[in-house]
């Protein structure tokens, strides 16, 4: 069990409050083990679900998908500086001379009609010659399941829009608003692609199936201005915006982008601001993470039914090409190896039985996660990488987390979290570099007067 000694400011009394945290239990009590929250009573609980626990050596099948992501290959018109399959190998690339094969393929592994198929690239419209005839053969074959794509939107066009429109499909665009020249070129700077997406916009959005996927990194750090960009650009409020966290280093230009020491403060500071001050709340990871932080506290929920954060652990989670490979996820290739040496290449759809997913590891395997008090709003980061990328990656999402953790307590108690005793490394446990000021925490709380974070707009 691990458990946290949190310094804790009441935001309107500024009273200095100390709190424990148990990550493992989601318990959140007072130093005399009473409950902090108003929890949901045992008895109306849903019995937890255990997650399943995938290593290299204790490896995860995969069944009859509910969610399935195919991926169409990897090349892309655009270069992102931090692109996650920017230096993926690349496999055989797929092609319209494929599809009958897999569709052919289809009733001896997809047993029960999918909830969701998402296609990906790469960039999925680079594609399209492939992308259109397979949609439509799986919209016919399941008619209810959910298509979505996520594009650049540099080759989108008034008939595309149109196609996308009619096969149901929900599509988001990768764009980062006001740090879109950090990632690459913009479509928006090009005065047709930009009426292009816009008027994808006006179809799809009215109806729930348009997002703008933005990331943050150190050039790109308000959510605030994320979110003032679109709602610009689109002239609605209501605009719903993707992702919203900060990246993952998945090579070199990922941790170019990733947060340096002296910006972890700063950067929590002005994300915890946007949050409490409704600047983000079009943001999705702003919003659900809070709220599965809320409700993780209020049912209690254990560390034993977190599954990674990309759902790719579910064995009901598949990614695949058209080739029937089954892969770790839809952002790398059958012939890619993962850090630790094993295939992304896990089986195939021929031998669904025999597919083994080596190349992860579940959170409960890396030393850092299990003693981490981010857990719950973590959930491991990036499961298949190892070693420095994965410790940045480690870095960002912990910063990235910290505020959600704030939130999600302040919205709950009043109490706005502002230090984290336990076994961390020491810069982990000043959350917004006020610690100094924080009076030592005994069984009575203090009253000394402590300045809650906030930053100016």
């Amino acid at each position: 069990m691990a458990k946290f000694l949190i310094t804790a400011v009441d935001s309107r009394t500024e009273k200095v409050v100390p709190l424990l945290y148990d990550n493992m239990d989601s318990s959140l009590t007072d130093l005399e083990g009473r409950s902090v929250v108003r929890t949901v009573d045992a008895s109306l609980r849903a019995p937890a679900v255990i997650a399943p626990v995938t290593s290299r050596e204790t490896p995860l099948g995969k069944t009859s998908p509910r969610i399935l992501k195919i991926s169409l290959g990897l090349s892309c018109n655009y270069a992102c500086e931090y692109c996650s399959q920017r230096f993926v190998a690349r496999n055989v690339e797929t092609n319209p001379d494929d599809i009958s094969v897999f569709l052919a393929s289809l009733d001896k592994w997809v047993l029960n009609p999918p909830d969701a198929i998402e296609f990906w690239g790469g960039e999925p419209l680079v594609y399209i010659k492939t992308l259109k005839p397979l949609a439509q053969a799986l919209r016919e074959k399941f008619p209810a399941a959910r298509f979505s794509a996520i594009t650049n939107g540099s080759l989108l066009s008034p008939d595309i829009n149109q196609w996308l429109d009619d096969l149901g499909f929900t599509v988001s665009v990768s764009h980062d608003g006001p740090g879109q020249h950090v990632r690459g070129p913009d479509p928006l700077d090009d005065p047709q692609s930009r009426e292009v997406i816009l008027e994808l916009y006006r179809r799809l959005a009215p109806k729930g199936r348009f997002s703008f996927n933005a990331m943050l990194n150190r050039e790109n750090q308000s959510r605030a201005a994320i979110q003032a960009f679109f709602v610009d650009l689109t002239g609605d409020s209501d605009v719903l915006i993707g992702e919203g966290g900060l990246v993952d280093a998945y090579d070199a230009g990922g941790i170019a982008q990733s947060l340096r020491p002296e910006e972890f403060h700063p950067f929590r500071r002005q994300a915890f601001h946007d949050i409490r001050h409704g600047k983000a709340g079009r943001i999705s990871s702003v919003r659900d993470r809070v709220m599965s932080f809320v409700n993780s506290l209020r049912f209690e929920r254990p560390a034993s039914s977190l599954g990674q954060k990309c759902g790719m652990d579910r064995v009901d989670s598949i990614a695949v090409d058209l080739k029937g490979n089954v892969l770790t996820c839809q952002n790398v290739s059958a012939a890619a190896l993962a850090p630790n040496g094993e295939s992304h290449r896990i089986g195939h759809t021929s031998e669904l039985g025999q597919v083994a997913l080596k190349s992860a590891t579940h959170w409960s395997h890396r030393k850092e996660c299990p003693s981490c008090p981010m857990l719950q709003i973590c959930k491991g980061a990036c499961m298949f990488l190892q070693g420095p990328l994965w410790e940045a990656s480690c870095d960002n999402a912990y910063s990235d987390a910290l505020p959600i953790f704030a939130a999600g307590i302040e919205f709950l108690t009043g109490l706005v979290p502002v230090h984290i005793e336990g076994e961390l490394r020491e810069e982990r446990k000043d959350i917004f570099g006020f610690s100094d000021q924080v009076p030592p925490v005994r069984a009575a709380a203090s009253r000394k007067p402590f300045p809650v974070p906030v930053v100016t707009a």
